[in-house]
């Protein structure tokens, strides 16, 4: 397991792209190359742009950093009203992080923002340390929390395909191929063998992840012919959803204090009422500024969210932030095509709030749209239950 700023560094990047080709060698670098990789200590560069969140956007990434387990030295912040295209934040700002990086002995730089490869060379030469962005960031936590082998496959094919557009000529190993008696090839730089390397590799991961989705299509089918309610919960990061889903199913999924604590998706038959089950899904959390590579890795994990009867939109009641996180989540939903999935809003962690209680909200049809509970101490869950047999119902087979 890579663990803190390890896989975000530039050597071990290097060498496990040379360990795609499978040398016994190149592990053994690679292995080498950990035991010297230090920098869990980071300095977190959030710019306003006019962001309204722009608060809540830095408490953000301090979760996000501290989930990764780093350790913050400082927050430089600054407003500006647009990207600078050498550096994103302009020289003047560059000289104050440099500063704080020194001041520190910082091994790490972490943007609040997505930064181009060029963008990260530049900061990099400047600062003296390695710089990573929000994207970069959120794929190392991935990397971090996957357990399952589809979880892994996914998450490894997301960060190949990152890598693949950081492979450019400022590594320090991108010499021709030296020739000779029984050494002379095609002639390409290290640059055109790495793209090489991970281009099969990418390939191969393609392939895995299509028969893993082929056989969930065949398990889908199955509980389609069921007649059985497909429910999935689905939500921003560290709302809740893992919380519920072992309150509802009585099973044990990982469930923590930290975001994305939970990537591989689990699905379980959840009793409602006599005679009434559901097949309920814990999936992987949301987050603004998801990665695109990230969505489309886990495209057979989300398309569990695009093909379900009902979503359980579970939201972070205490947390002030909770309506922008909402409309990330919606966005995300729209953007995997399940937009247009019957939804509930499940207020979560109300045990938070106090005088808040359990109840139940409809719409002007009376179908229930949203419900306030705890997952930690139970409260609200039979009215959970009562609102997804009201669901259910109309799917039963009638005698």
């Amino acid at each position: 397991m890579i663990s803190r700023a390890r896989a975000l560094h530039p050597e071990y990047l290097r060498l496990s792209t040379v360990q795609l080709s499978g040398g016994a060698r190149a592990s053994g670098e690679l292995e080498e190359a950990l035991s010297k990789i230090e920098g869990d200590l980071a300095v977190l560069v959030a710019l306003d742009f006019g962001d309204p969140d722009y608060e809540g956007s830095l408490a953000e990434l301090s979760e996000l950093a501290r989930s990764a387990g780093l350790r913050i030295a400082d927050t430089v912040g600054g407003r500006r009203q647009r990207p600078d295209s050498k550096t994103f934040a302009g020289s003047g700002k560059v000289e104050e992080i440099e500063m704080v990086v020194k001041h520190h002995s910082a091994g790490l730089v972490i943007f609040n923002h997505e930064l181009s490869p060029a963008q990260e060379r530049n900061l990099e030469r400047a600062t003296g340390v390695r710089v990573v962005d929000r994207v970069s960031l959120i794929l190392d936590i991935f990397a971090q929390r996957a357990r399952s082998h589809d979880g892994k496959l996914q998450v490894e094919l997301a960060q190949l395909q990152r890598l693949s557009t950081r492979l450019v000529r400022g590594w320090t190993h991108l010499e021709r191929q030296k020739g000779g008696i029984g050494l002379r090839g095609p002639g390409e730089t290290q640059l055109e063998t790495d793209r090489r390397l991970l281009g099969k590799r990418v390939k191969l991961l393609r392939e895995r992840l299509a028969k893993v989705q082929k056989t969930r299509v065949t398990q889908r089918q199955s509980r389609e012919r069921s007649d059985v309610l497909r429910v999935s919960l689905v939500g921003y990061t560290n709302a809740g959803k893992s919380t519920l889903f072992n309150r509802l199913t009585h099973a044990e999924a990982y469930a923590a204090d930290q975001l994305f604590a939970t990537l591989d998706t689990t699905s379980r038959r959840v009793f409602l009422r006599l005679g009434l089950n559901a097949v309920i899904s814990d999936t992987v959390g949301f987050i603004r500024q998801l990665p695109h590579t990230l969505v489309e890795a886990f495209k057979a994990t989300l398309d569990e969210t695009a093909l379900a009867d009902v979503l359980l939109v579970v939201v972070d009641a205490s947390d002030p932030r909770r309506e922008a996180q909402l409309d990330a989540v919606i966005d995300v939903l729209e953007g995997i095509g399940a937009g247009e999935v019957p939804r509930i809003l499940v207020y979560n962690k109300i045990d938070r709030i106090p005088g808040r209680e359990p109840g139940v909200d409809r719409d002007e049809y009376g179908k229930v749209a949203g419900l306030r509970l705890s997952a930690l101490d139970g409260s609200g869950l039979d009215l959970l239950r009562s609102a997804l047999a009201e669901l259910r119902e109309p799917l039963a087979p009638s005698y």
